[in-house]
């Protein structure tokens, strides 16, 4: 493992001992990075270069518009998606694949909660991912899934990988509560474009097993 620093955030390379293989771009909320490697290997999936970023702004690097509060004593969110986009696809990505061997032989873009929305978002806006992991993506988020209907990507995917716990639904909050349905009707929308994409039901509210979960989603996009 390898690591390095821009712009306040921190980003950890976890390569593989083989050439040219994919490489997939997870931002993280806690620096998990490690543990989703290890337990991805675990798991037995293929060969791969895992770039984790953390330390980010969590409530303003990961989504694209302002929101206010979606529940009590959360704090809103500021749009800043598309800053941080730039400093990833300008800076981050050169930089981590100078540290591998091989070029890539493909880049996926994957993440937790708010880092699933902000998965989907970046291939709207930029051709450099054809892989998508949107675990316990925040597809509550206002206006997003009119956003994904009503925009192309820059790049239609491979394929793309959705995945929710059972009982993230079931609350009383109205914007949270849409969350399952979001999911489903986002995931259909692209399985209908020919896109290979599944969603998997996980036990468990958006807290549980979320490094499981997400090892999961990187194995069934490196599986493809």
């Amino acid at each position: 493992m390898c690591t390095f620093s821009t712009k306040g955030k921190t980003i950890s390379i976890f390569p593989s001992f083989e050439v040219n293989t994919p490489i997939i771009y997870l931002n993280t909320f806690s620096n998990e990075g490690q543990k989703v490697f290890k337990a991805a290997q675990a798991a037995g999936c293929p060969s791969f270069t895992l770039v984790t970023i953390g330390d980010l702004d969590w409530n303003h690097d990961m989504v694209p518009w302002d929101s206010p509060p979606a529940f009590k004593n959360a704090a809103p969110c500021t749009g800043g998606a598309d800053d941080y986009l730039r400093l990833l696809t300008e800076e981050i990505i050169p930089t981590a694949e100078k540290e591998i061997d091989g070029a890539p032989h493909w880049r996926g873009v994957a993440g937790y909660s708010l880092a699933g929305l902000f998965a989907l978002y970046a291939i709207y806006q930029t051709d450099l991912f054809s892989r998508v992991g949107s675990m316990s993506g925040s597809l509550w988020f206002p206006s997003m899934k009119k956003y994904i209907f009503s925009h192309e990507p820059k790049h239609w995917p491979d394929c793309m990988y959705f995945s929710l716990g059972d009982k993230e639904s079931k609350t009383r909050n109205p914007i949270l509560r849409s969350v399952r349905q979001n999911t489903e009707d986002i995931q259909s929308f692209f399985q209908d474009k020919g896109i290979d994409t599944v969603f998997q039901l996980n036990p468990g509210n958006h807290y549980n097993h979320a490094v499981d979960r997400t090892a999961a989603g990187l194995c069934w996009l490196l599986s493809r």
